[in-house]
């Protein structure tokens, strides 16, 4: 019958456990149940704990899978090559949980990438592992003789650490005609153990009984365990103190001061005399830590608090009392306490922070788990229920995962340059009253992300460097910031390689890595290249790299490096002298010779003028040379007196700083009139050449110029079916639209207007290069000042063009027209038919005469100099009249000085010296064939001819 009973209080007891394991799998969303015997070998089989929680082998290892237990050191270890939760060491459910009904052991996995955590409870079975024990091995017991029938003799039982069935203890008695035992149902079990007396006892008879007391538990196999009660019968009192009751229940609050009253107990002896005097005192078997914090009084029976009252230490504090009187011998009377404990707010949660997952990418998505926190409170019931809480204004919140489990979570998106660490604090608190609470701060720090590119201060940047630079000068220095960190914000810099003319771009220029410093690899020349302009890029070192470019406009600056040149010096004489004859019946103002020469360099370095020098001793010279032309002519009338030689020493010089100058010596004989042969009236220096020379030449002279006229005619071809096939549909000479151009990329042209025409010439077709400007013209639209940007003409059928960027000269070409560029055209530059004439601004720097007007070139014409000015003299009227067209005019932006010479309308017109910009190897060729055709002109002729591309 009695294992009936344990059978059905353990099914019971399976069925409320089930019930409570399923509460729990419901309530957490991530629990896994297991269980395991106490004392099990090493290595035993737990679970497949990875392949419950859906988690692949494979993924253990790089996902850090880890097992974590608070408090429980390493009982249980997972195998991570085939995911086994097993036994790792020897497990005492008694040493983990003493004798409570249920004992687990909570586990936490986790595993990252993504972060995950995992509740596991394991189950510690109760194995009968601990047999029965009693308080002592030997009980006596002192009987008087006289003592009544149906006494009882209170016992202590034995204790079993096991719980459960393996805790059901049964007592059995040793067989004698005396005593019986009385055990108390199983839900009394504050009654104690008694020794119940069925026969009368006689000392004289039996003065001494031993009795073997059996406890056995209800495991299997079971256990037992024994206690031997030695009985001693006296003779004389025979009343025992008795107490008001056997069970005292107390309640009292923890944290009780010391000296705190408890509870009196009372006790009373129907004897008499010391017979009847009690003295209370607690059993002797009781616990020492019972001893250390109550105390009662002997006489009084007061019990008093001695030591400190922990709830979280004992609820529960069972104390036997004794009472014996003074008799002899002396009878005792027995009861107990039972002082409950009842629970006060006096411990503050605690928080535990775990995993951190830190730095957090500025780009991760809202949901990343941050980290991993636990809150516990010793406390219980309502004091021991808490709540979490985040600091405000924080981009992250609290997520509950299991019990008093919660995830940092990242509630919206971060951006470290705004802001890059952030100070999370929890705080925790519990539901007592007063509430306690605790706080722990969690530093989240943000990690960058390459998500800024460097930016520069602005997006072009323009420098002048003067030409012939030392190699490796330093010209400029970039720089670029970039609002990303650490390597994300480490910027290099690179130059975007690109091809200038037939050279790479990092030929001429470098730039530093590191500190974006632009060095000159070489000496620039303004002649060569004017505008160097080109890109460098800043990029990061981030992952993926991040860039952006900055233009840098390079203006090399002219100096003066260049002296003059005179052309034709190799048909001169030897050591640079040229020889001339002269008849001496030439008028005063004859043109003996012109000098020719020519300077590399722009602006006032390539000004030129020239001078004729005197030799030491000589008296006046009866020559001048033109300032600005270099015509050498005759200042009064040749005589007898002046010597058949008349040495010369012109000096060239140009207006730079320092001055260059270049000297030249012509030979001038003076021969009479039937030994002058028939020259130019014109000669230029090194252009005259004796004619034994020119006939070893002419086969070679004549081969020559075929071939180049054969050239120069099949390009004409070319060029003129392209221009036919790309001309408008309007009238030949049909004005354009009027454009207004106020501002270039390299310079200013102050208060010009440009309007572009067709220029009519004869009977030939019309040219659309030539670009004049007018002063006349209104200010730009939209601009204070009348400058603005660029502005390209429209015409009804075509979409706007960019200005040709080759109008300028090149080098080369510039330098051999500063100081000789002509414009040869008979008759007079027209607009189309119906439009209007234009008005030229005339403007000369090879006027002799100083009435003429004044040229003030810019300064630094190299560069930015577009536009040049002129002073009108008394010599030149303002304006031109209607239909009439003016001697010179200048481009601004550019050194050539145009002539334009008119002659008689009969004259053959010669096409190939009109200049057309922005058509720069026509106009070579059409020179070279020119000058072809006046040698040959002068070999057949011998005659003077007019020569018109005077300057």
């Amino acid at each position: 019958m009695l294992f009936s009973r344990l059978r059905g209080l353990r099914a019971r007891r399976l069925l409320l456990l089930s019930l409570l394991l399923l509460i729990d799998w419901q309530a957490g969303s991530s629990q896994l149940h297991y269980s395991v015997p106490e004392e099990a070998k090493h290595g035993t089989f737990v679970g497949r704990i990875a392949q419950d929680l859906g988690l692949e082998l494979a993924e253990l290892v790089p996902r850090l899978f880890r097992v974590a237990s608070k408090d429980r050191g390493d009982l249980l270890e997972v195998n991570l090559q085939n995911g086994i939760l097993f036994v790792n060491s020897r497990i005492d459910r008694e040493a983990l949980c003493g004798r409570s009904a249920e004992c687990s052991i909570h586990l936490e996995v986790i595993v990252d990438r993504p972060l995950q955590v995992f509740h596991v409870e394991v189950e510690v079975r109760d194995i009968n592992d601990n047999p029965p024990i009693f308080p002592s091995t030997q009980k006596t017991l002192f009987i008087p003789e006289s003592r009544l029938l149906d006494s009882q003799f209170p016992l202590e039982g034995a204790s079993d650490a096991d719980v459960g069935s393996n805790a059901l203890l049964t007592y059995r008695l040793s067989t004698n005609e005396h005593f019986t035992l009385d055990v108390p149902p199983s839900h009394e079990q504050v009654k104690p153990l008694g020794l119940v007396l069925r026969k009368p006892l006689d000392r004289e008879e039996a003065a001494e009984m031993r009795l073997l007391l059996t406890a056995t538990d209800g495991g299997k196999p079971e256990l037992t365990g024994t206690v031997q009660l030695l009985i001693t019968v006296l003779d004389v009192n025979d009343n025992a103190p008795v107490f008001d009751r056997s069970l005292y229940t107390v309640n009292l609050p923890e944290n009780v001061p010391k000296g705190t009253i408890v509870i009196k107990v009372n006790a009373s002896d129907l004897d008499e005399g010391v017979n009847g005097d009690v003295v209370y005192s607690f059993s002797s078997d009781i616990s020492p830590d019972i001893k250390s914090k109550f105390h009662i009084d002997a006489v009084s029976g007061e019990i008093t608090v001695i030591g400190v009252i922990d709830f979280e230490e004992s609820k529960v504090y069972k104390i036997p009392l004794e009472a014996h009187d003074k008799g002899f011998p002396p009878l005792p009377g027995h009861c107990t306490v039972l002082v409950e404990v009842v629970d006060a707010n006096d411990n503050a949660p605690q928080l535990v922070v775990s995993s951190l997952s830190l730095p957090v990418s500025e780009d991760s998505q809202p949901g990343r788990v941050i980290t991993l926190i636990s809150v516990y409170d010793r406390d219980s019931g309502a004091n021991g229920q808490v709540t979490c809480s985040l600091s405000p204004h924080v981009p992250f919140k609290l997520v509950s995962t299991f019990k008093n489990y919660y995830s940092l979570v990242l509630d919206s998106a971060l951006d470290r340059e705004t802001i890059s660490n952030y100070q999370v604090v929890v705080t925790a608190r519990d539901g007592g009253s007063p509430s306690l609470w605790a706080t722990a701060s969690v530093s989240v720090e943000v990690a960058d992300v390459n998500d800024n590119a460097p930016a520069f201060a602005q997006p072009e940047y323009t420098v002048f460097v003067k030409e012939n630079n030392p190699p490796g000068a330093h010209i400029f220095t970039v720089s670029a910031m970039d609002a990303d960190a650490q390597e994300n914000a480490l910027v290099s810099y690179s130059l975007v390689e690109r091809r200038v003319g037939e050279r790479l771009l990092s030929s001429f220029v470098s730039v530093h890595a590191e500190s974006g410093k632009v060095f000159a690899l070489q000496p620039l020349d303004h002649e060569e290249l004017e505008l160097l302009q080109f890109q460098v890029s800043a990029r990061d070192a981030g992952v993926p790299a991040l860039g952006s470019n900055v233009t840098l406009q390079v203006f090399v600056l002219d100096e003066n490096d260049n002296a003059p040149v005179l052309l034709g010096s190799g048909m001169g004489g030897a050591d640079g002298v040229f020889n001339q004859l002269l008849p001496r019946s030439v008028d005063p103002g004859h043109v003996v010779a012109k000098v020719r020469a020519v300077d590399a360099d722009s602006g006032y370095n390539a000004w030129l003028s020239y001078e004729l020098q005197s030799w030491p001793g000589t008296t006046r010279s009866p020559f001048r040379v033109g300032l600005y032309t270099g015509e050498i002519s005759t200042t009064r009338a040749l005589d007898e007196g002046d010597g058949t030689r008349q040495r010369l020493l012109v000096l060239v010089k140009d207006h730079g700083e320092p001055q260059m100058t270049a000297t030249v010596t012509v030979m001038v004989s003076l021969v009479e009139n039937g030994q002058a042969p028939k020259v130019s009236s014109r000669s230029s220096v090194g252009a005259t050449v004796p004619e034994s020379s020119l006939v070893d030449v002419n086969v070679y002279l004549i081969i020559a110029i075929c071939a180049v006229s054969s050239l120069l005619v099949l390009t004409l071809l070319l060029y003129t079916a392209v221009r036919c096939s790309a001309a408008p549909t309007g009238g030949v000479c049909e004005p354009g639209k009027p454009v207004l151009v106020c501002s270039s990329a390299v310079g200013t042209w102050s208060y010009s207007q440009q309007r572009r025409q067709r220029v009519c010439s004869g009977e030939g077709p019309p040219k659309a290069d030539l670009m004049a400007f007018s002063p006349g013209l209104p200010p730009c639209p939209g601009s204070a000042d009348g400058l603005g940007e660029p502005s390209v003409s429209l015409d009804s059928h075509e979409k706007p063009r960019q200005p040709n960027p080759d109008w300028r000269y090149s080098a080369s070409l510039r330098a051999g027209m500063h100081s000789s560029v002509h414009l040869e055209e008979a008759g007079i530059l027209r607009a189309g038919p119906g439009g209007p004439d234009q008005q030229w601004p005339t403007v000369s720097s090879a006027t002799p005469e100083p009435e003429a007007g004044e040229v003030s070139p810019p300064v630094g014409a190299g560069v930015n100099s577009n536009s040049w000015t002129f002073k009108y003299g008394p010599g030149n009227p303002k304006q031109s009249g209607p239909g009439e067209l003016p001697d010179k005019f200048i481009i601004p932006g550019s050194p050539a000085i145009i002539s334009i010479r008119q002659e008689p309308a009969s004259n053959q017109i010669d096409k190939s010296d009109f200049i057309t910009f922005g058509k720069k190897e026509e106009t070579k060729k059409k020179k070279k064939k020119k000058k072809g055709n006046k040698t040959q002109e002068k070999k057949e002729k011998g005659n003077s001819t007019t020569d018109n591309s005077d300057q």
